[in-house]
């Protein structure tokens, strides 16, 4: 098989949560543009609707659910719309996430639990639906974790955020390691700052710290991080498993 051919995802069915805007939309894009039918699940129904709009438009397989993944119950009922519609799923991607910036001591417990409804025990419910499914037949499992994870921020402080992430790491590797003899692979990207809705990269009171500090002195696209999912999705990373994919312009190098 020659190298390009690794990366192909024809056939496969792909979920990706919180993908109907900045980084999900982009990564819902680059999964179905490498071949695979996409389930947007997010909350927004219309939103994800327009999504799918512009992925038929361009050719793909592409289907919206409405769901809050922070509902336990919630992830098998995505996974039985899915699977009714487009089939078994092959890659499960938990993108959804929020952020919350505030000192530790102005962070509230309500505020604190949101971050990690989303971040953490979505993930989680959403992981352990996808695993009991692919128990059988393998698949991929990918986290969207974050430098944040591994540093500390600022100018802003999120430690909440912060901890989340480091938390969706440390799960990452769990299962990796628990799942492999399935034939599951479960790795994580940790983006650097990306121009989002959720980063504003060109806002004065973080440019300085988040752009001028950091090696490549700018901010990714969420569209330049779309090759990496396909990669972790497909073939081309058949032998990767618990890693920690950081893909960050250098920031977290000083």
């Amino acid at each position: 098989m020659n190298v390009m051919s690794q990366f192909d995802l024809s056939g496969k069915v792909a979920v990706v949560t919180g993908g109907n805007g900045g980084l999900g939309e982009a990564f819902a894009h680059a999964l179905a543009e490498a071949g695979a039918a996409v389930a947007i699940a997010a909350r927004g129904h219309e939103r994800s609707l327009e999504v799918v709009k512009a992925l038929e438009d361009a050719g793909h397989r592409a289907m919206a659910v409405e769901v809050d993944i922070t509902q336990p119950e919630a992830a098998d009922a995505l996974l039985d719309e899915v699977e009714a519609s487009l089939g078994p799923v092959d890659v499960f991607l938990n993108n959804a996430g929020a952020c919350h910036h505030a000192p530790a001591l102005d962070v509230t417990p309500e505020r604190w639990r949101e971050i990690f409804d989303i971040n953490v025990h979505g993930l989680w419910y959403c992981a352990q639906a996808a695993g009991r499914r692919m128990q059988s037949r393998g698949g991929v499992i990918i986290n969207i974790g974050s430098i944040s994870a591994m540093i500390v921020n600022r100018p802003q402080m999120q430690p909440a955020y912060n901890a989340s992430k480091a938390a969706v790491h440390q799960l990452t590797k769990s299962l990796a390691a628990e799942w492999a003899p399935y034939g599951i692979r479960v790795n994580a990207l940790a983006p650097g700052y990306v121009k989002t809705a959720m980063a504003p990269v060109d806002d004065p009171k973080f440019k300085p710290r988040w752009i001028d500090d950091a090696p490549m002195q700018r901010a990714a696209t969420p569209e330049e991080l779309g090759p990496t999912i396909v990669y972790m999705a497909s073939n081309a990373s058949s032998f990767m498993t618990g890693s920690i994919v950081v893909v960050d312009g250098g920031y977290t190098l000083w």
